[in-house]
């Protein structure tokens, strides 16, 4: 069985119903597989939810429903929070952006992301990564890790 780590961009589609939604659902329910996400990830769900409320997808009152949620779904173990981000991992990250932000687009957060997601992959604790984001999910397939983009229903 696969274990996932999910990006936020697929994180997020947990918690607010719209396109992937339904696959992410199901990777996370699938029984034996595990879904780990990234510290930073804390953090851009914040955000996340802050954006929605912000543009009018989301109402307060369902923000804090959602932040709930997610609270819930740590605790619960339902998601696994990766390890601190390291040194290491922040230098992967800039060698990322170095290979790859030029020619691909590649993000500063994207390339941290992908980087707790090639440590993890590295060290045989996911095997694919769940990113709604085309340029995340092309770079990491070239830097070695499968990827699945979630709203992209050829992948699956």
């Amino acid at each position: 069985m696969p274990n996932y780590f999910l990006d936020t961009s697929a994180l997020a589609k947990l918690y607010h119903q719209e396109a992937g939604s339904e696959y992410v659902d199901r990777v996370i329910s699938e029984p034996g597989s595990r879904c780990t996400i990234s510290r930073l990830s804390i953090v851009e769900m914040e955000s996340v939810f802050t954006i929605k409320v912000r543009t009018g997808e989301i109402g307060e009152a369902q923000a804090e429903v959602a932040k709930r949620s997610f609270r819930a779904d740590l605790s619960q173990g339902r998601l696994v929070l990766g390890p601190l981000v390291s040194e290491s991992q922040f230098q992967r990250a800039r060698a990322l952006l170095a290979k790859f932000a030029v020619a691909e687009g590649l993000r500063t957060l994207d390339a941290i992301q992908l980087a707790v997601g090639l440590e993890l992959k590295d060290s045989d604790q996911t095997t694919i990564l769940v990113a709604a984001d085309q340029t995340l999910c092309r770079v990491a397939q070239r830097a070695g890790c499968p990827a699945v983009n979630p709203e992209d229903q050829s992948t699956f």
